[in-house]
């Protein structure tokens, strides 16, 4: 279990959240969905245009490629314009690639994929928006980011198979929780828990909503659940400890943080979760 999969969604803890599950972060719940928890929402962002995006892009751009990207958007006009737009598609993706413009260059892997309707492809750039929405300063382009990244995931998942399915799925309800649309995302990933008990990202990830809205008793039902069948998840366990810990029985967390020190091998981690007990005492 790498350091890096260890963080925990949230900010109830400082060092918790140094620690556990997730490397991504949503604000603590302030509502609750019937039956389930619902994160914090973030302001509500109306999102960006592609033609704002674009513009901004092209006057960073140097002249010799602004003048290739202006040939290139005119140059499908006769025969066979499938095959060319996406032929085009792909050259406008690999220029702005090429310029570090991470956004623009999605949305055109984006529309050539839209073309060919290869899952692959649909991913492909769906990833590219995944991995980037979040870092994007403005709020408005990041909703124009994160909306894309749901919608190419949309027409993936209609093409692909088990248990390709269930990631796609479980991205998706990431982007929706992270981006304002947390009960859409909560919807995805109880489809996914329904149709697999044992779907560890989506348990963990409900389990992790549920001590951010304050709804300790729905984590330790939901993560006793996941461990009667999966009892060395060390994650599963840390949550669990955290939320008997978060509803104040300090002595039954201790025990399961022990618990679950004993499943992590990487001393570094380790030695912080001997000190995170330490502090809880």
């Amino acid at each position: 279990m790498q350091k890096s999969q260890l963080i925990l969604i949230g900010g109830a803890i400082v060092l918790v959240a140094t620690l556990f599950i997730f490397g991504r972060t949503v604000p603590v719940a302030s509502k609750k969905a019937a039956g389930e928890v619902m994160p914090g929402q973030p302001p509500v962002v109306a999102a960006a245009s592609f033609e704002d995006v674009l513009q901004k892009a092209k006057e960073k751009a140097p002249a010799d490629k602004l003048a290739e990207i202006n040939s290139l958007e005119h140059a499908v006009v006769r025969g066979d314009v499938k095959t060319q737009q996406i032929a085009v598609n792909r050259k406008l993706y690999e220029i702005w690639e090429s310029l570090d413009e991470t956004p623009v260059a999605a949305y055109y892997a984006g529309e050539a994929a839209k073309l060919e309707n290869s899952e692959k492809s649909l991913t492909f750039a769906a990833n590219l928006f995944f991995k980037h929405y979040s870092h994007a300063k403005d709020a408005a382009v990041m909703k124009w980011q994160a909306e894309q990244a749901v919608e190419l995931y949309e027409k993936a998942i209609a093409l692909s198979t088990p248990p390709q399915t269930d990631s796609l799925k479980y991205l998706q309800a990431t982007i929706l929780v992270e981006t304002g649309e947390p009960m859409a995302g909560v919807a995805k990933l109880r489809e996914l828990v329904t149709a697999n008990p044992d779907n560890a990202e989506a348990q963990l990830m409900l389990g992790n909503m549920a001590i951010t809205s304050g709804q300790f008793d729905k984590a330790i039902e939901r993560m006793d659940g996941f461990l009667a069948r999966n009892p060395n998840n060390a994650k599963a366990m840390f949550i669990l400890a955290e939320a008997y810990r978060s509803k104040g029985d300090k002595a039954k967390a201790i025990e399961l943080f022990q618990q679950c020190r004993a499943l992590i091998s990487d001393p570094e981690l380790g030695a912080e979760i001997d000190n995170y007990i330490k502090s809880i005492k």
